[in-house]
Formats: C-alpha cells, sequence, structure tokens
C-alpha cells in the first residue's frame, strides 16, 4: 500500500509541474508575442481606454443666465450651470446655438460642457479676467493665467459637441506676447522672454522652489493654454472645433484614461501646439484634424530640472486616422521630455502640406535628457513635407540653450506601409551622441517617391531597411551610420 500511495502521489507531483510548465510556456508565448508585435499591444491598450458616460440630466446655461450675442460675459451663467450639474451627479451642461461671450470656464466632476451645433464659446482677450492657478507652461509648472477651459484634479470631465470654441488670439492681444514681429510684437513692448518671465520660471524650477511659490500672471507675458486637463482622470474631448487660439492649445497633463476624438484644430499663433499630451497614460486621439502654427500632436513629459522633479512619464498615447495639413510636424515628441516617453502608437493618418516641416520627428537635448523608447508608426501617406520624413535630433536648440549634461537616448523606432510623394530635404534626418547612438531604427515597405537626399545620419545604430524605395531605388542602410 506504501508503494502504491508513493507512485500515486509521485503521478499527481508530475502532473501538475507538467500543469504549471504548460501555463508557464502559455504565458511566455503571449508576453512574446506582444513583445514582437507592438500592435497587439496597442490593441490591449486600447481596450482599456473608455470615455467618460454621464448621467442624462441637462443644465443649459441660458436657463442660468446666459445671453447670446457675444456682448454680455456669461462667465457666471457657466459657473452656475456647472455647479448645479455636479452638485446633482452630473450631466450635461448644453450651450445652445448662439455665441456667447466669457472668461475662463472651470470644470468640475462628472460635467460634459456640451456645445450643440450653431454655439460658439467667445473668449475674452482681456487677461485680468484669468486668475492664477496652479499650471503649467512650456513642460515648467507655475502659478500663472488660467487656461481657457481648465479640469484640475477631476474625474469623469468632457468638452462636446459641434459648436466652436474661439480664444479670439490675434496680433492685437495674446500673440505678440511672444516677442515676435511677425506676430504683432513691436520694439520696447514687453514680452516672454523679459529677464523677469520665462528666463526667472527656469530659473526657478532649477532651484526646486515649490510650484506655489513660482507666481506669474500678470505683467508677465506668460499666455494661457487652451484647453487644459490637469492631473483628471476620464476625460472625453469630442467633435469641436477649436480656433484663434493664445498657446498650446489642448492639453492634457498627468491625466489618466483621455480620448480625443473628431476635433478640428485651426490655430496659426506663436506656440500654437495642436494637442501635448504630458506626463499621461492611455491616451487615445482619433479622427481629428490639425492646421497649426507649431507642432500638430507634440508628446511631452516636463521640460529639464521640472521634468525631473515630477519624474513621470508619458506612455501609451494612439494616434488613428488624424490628418495633419500646417505645422512644425506632424506627430512629434519633446523637446520638454526629460521624464521620457514610450510606447507611442501612430496609424493610418494623412499628413500633407507644402507648410509642414517634418512627418515624425523627436527633438531632445542635453538640458532634457530622457528615454525616448518605442515609437511604432504604420500606414502613413505623406503627400508633402520640408525638411524630413522620419527626424531624429538629440541637439535640439531652443532659445540659444547650452549644451548640458543630461544625454538623452532614443531607441525602437519603427516605420511600416509608408507612402511618401514629396519628402522635401531628407528620408531621415538623424543626429546622434557618439557617447548615447540613437538605436534601432527600422524602416518596412517605405516609398517615398522624392527627396533631395536618402539620409544624413550621425551615431545610429542599429538602422535596418526592408523593401523601402528612395526616389525610385531600393535602398540598403548606410554601411555608416
Amino acid at each position: 500500500m506504501a508503494v502504491k500511495h508513493f507512485y500515486t502521489v509521485r503521478f499527481f507531483l508530475s502532473i501538475t509541474l507538467l500543469g504549471i510548465v504548460l501555463l508557464s510556456c502559455s504565458t511566455t508565448k503571449t508576453k512574446e508575442a506582444v513583445g514582437v508585435n507592438p500592435w497587439k499591444k496597442m490593441a490591449l491598450i486600447l481596450d482599456s481606454i473608455k470615455a467618460p458616460q454621464f448621467p442624462n440630466k441637462n443644465y443649459s446655461i441660458t436657463d442660468f443666465g446666459a445671453q447670446s450675442g457675444g456682448v454680455m460675459n456669461a462667465g457666471e451663467a457657466f459657473k452656475k450651470a456647472i455647479n448645479a450639474c455636479t452638485k446633482n451627479g452630473g450631466g450635461k451642461v448644453i450651450v445652445p446655438a448662439g455665441k456667447f461671450l466669457t472668461g475662463p470656464i472651470h470644470l468640475e466632476d462628472n460635467v460634459n460642457l456640451h456645445l450643440e451645433q450653431g454655439a460658439e464659446i467667445v473668449f475674452s482677450t482681456n487677461p485680468k479676467e484669468y486668475p492664477l492657478v496652479h499650471t503649467s507652461w512650456e513642460g515648467t509648472e507655475l502659478m500663472n493665467y488660467s487656461p481657457l477651459i481648465y479640469a484640475y484634479q477631476k474625474k469623469n470631465v468632457a468638452v462636446t459637441g459641434k459648436g466652436v470654441l474661439n480664444g479670439q488670439a490675434n496680433n492685437e492681444n495674446w500673440w505678440w506676447w511672444c516677442s515676435k514681429k511677425e506676430y504683432g510684437w513691436k520694439e520696447g513692448k514687453p514680452n516672454q522672454n523679459d529677464p523677469l518671465n520665462r528666463l526667472r520660471l527656469i530659473d526657478l524650477a532649477e532651484k526646486r522652489v515649490p510650484v506655489e511659490e513660482r507666481i506669474f500672471g500678470e505683467g508677465h507675458y506668460l499666455r494661457p493654454n487652451f484647453v487644459e486637463f490637469f492631473d483628471c482622470k476620464n476625460v472625453l474631448l469630442k467633435d469641436v472645433k477649436i480656433i484663434n487660439a493664445p498657446f498650446w492649445i489642448v492639453h492634457p497633463i498627468k491625466s489618466v484614461n483621455v480620448t480625443i476624438d473628431g476635433i478640428t484644430v485651426e490655430s496659426h499663433g506663436p506656440n500654437n501646439d495642436g494637442c501635448d499630451p504630458e506626463y499621461s497614460k492611455n491616451v487615445l486621439i482619433k479622427n481629428c484634424l490639425f492646421n497649426t502654427g507649431d507642432d500638430c500632436i507634440a508628446i511631452k513629459s516636463g521640460r529639464d530640472a521640472d521634468g525631473r522633479r515630477v519624474a513621470m512619464k508619458s506612455q501609451n498615447i494612439i494616434v488613428q486616422n488624424c490628418k495633419m495639413i500646417d505645422g512644425h510636424g506632424g506627430v512629434v515628441i519633446g523637446s520638454e521630455i526629460s521624464g521620457g516617453v514610450s510606447n507611442v502608437f501612430v496609424e493610418n493618418c494623412v499628413m500633407d502640406s507644402p507648410n509642414l516641416d517634418r512627418a515624425i520627428r523627436i527633438k531632445t537635448n542635453s538640458n532634457r535628457g530622457g528615454l525616448i523608447e518605442n515609437v511604432f508608426v504604420r500606414n502613413l501617406k505623406v503627400g508633402q513635407v520640408k525638411e524630413a520624413v522620419l527626424k531624429l535630433n538629440m541637439f535640439y536648440e531652443v532659445y540659444g540653450a547650452k549644451p548640458g549634461t543630461f544625454i538623452p537616448q532614443i531607441q525602437n523606432i519603427h516605420l511600416e506601409n509608408i507612402t511618401v510623394k514629396n519628402g522635401g530635404m531628407y528620408g531621415i534626418l538623424a543626429k546622434g551622441y557618439e557617447q548615447s547612438p540613437i538605436r534601432n531604427v527600422t524602416l518596412k515597405n517605405v516609398k517615398i517617391i522624392k527627396v533631395i537626399e536618402a539620409f544624413s545620419i550621425e551615431n545610429l545604430v542599429g538602422l535596418k531597411l526592408s523593401n523601402t524605395f528612395i526616389n525610385g531605388v531600393k535602398v540598403e542602410a548606410p554601411t555608416k551610420n
């Protein structure tokens, strides 16, 4: 009996161990499949991004005193409607057809600011109407003018509908603050580059002065962002058209589970980036049109010392079915990138304009540092760009920055199924450090019909070209990168 019991136990132990091994192999294969095929990973991320839902309750701003016509300030009506909505468990704050003038709008939990067809929210250009709030300016946190639409540490917030958000920015108000004559600035006028403004902010960040003591606003000429979701969860921006922005246009910062769907951005002012996810995770940008004065989409994670203080990367960013017209770049990573970026997926986009400088661009430098990795692009149609189809630059210069000691890293960049009619100056323009070369760049099934020069490459290790044609010739990777 003892012998029989011994073999029975050994049999069950063997079966159990075999099951563990098979399960382990299965799990390993699943992980390997996701690792080998990044688009499976994208699908998992997509499944995790859920747009917020709102109760079927409506609160029209006209019921709270707002009047159409764009003359009377409806700011108080917006505030009352939003407060009533959130107090009663949430729903839609309705902006009916008409033109409504207001100062900044601050969203609350469970509120969907919904613009009906024909509605236009016109924002005041008087800086005195914009109170100081905890915000960010070019990757550095501070107390500054409130964004035009602002949500701070909120859950389940949205701006939706077929209406227009009009910032009214032009050369007569916000834009000239940038100090460029082409935007209305004249000699003798103050601007953001005066010593007590931008430079002071950077200095305070380098000295690790607490954010609440970095007080700017009036007299400092640092323009406000347009739509900013700061440290929010479950965010939706859908269908609206955004025009005439003072500064960065859509700015999810430190936010999780963000959906930006079907918006149109048309604004050609200075620093008018279309969408800047910063320190954010699980962000979906789809079905959008960007026609901008700066980068169409620019993924960020903080500037220099402030980015290292926050130490939060942007990750799991998905861009689908978007159209990019004018801009410095179609999909860009940087330059405020000190926290790093990983897992960026771009697919089924169209980029085309004589005023679009690059299609895919990564920009950083030795002040920024940061690790940028795992960028996957497929099914891209490019009509015309000025400078390059793919630009990877570790020596990005801005405001005359001097070299620093934080050497960046760029690795694992993959482009697949790309068609380009006119790539401008370069197919690939890449510049890495000798001690930190750009690593693992792959082009597969890429066709650039016309470009002046196929490659301009310094310090790139692991360039792979598969079925790639430039100027009608199948090309191989340069022997010396």
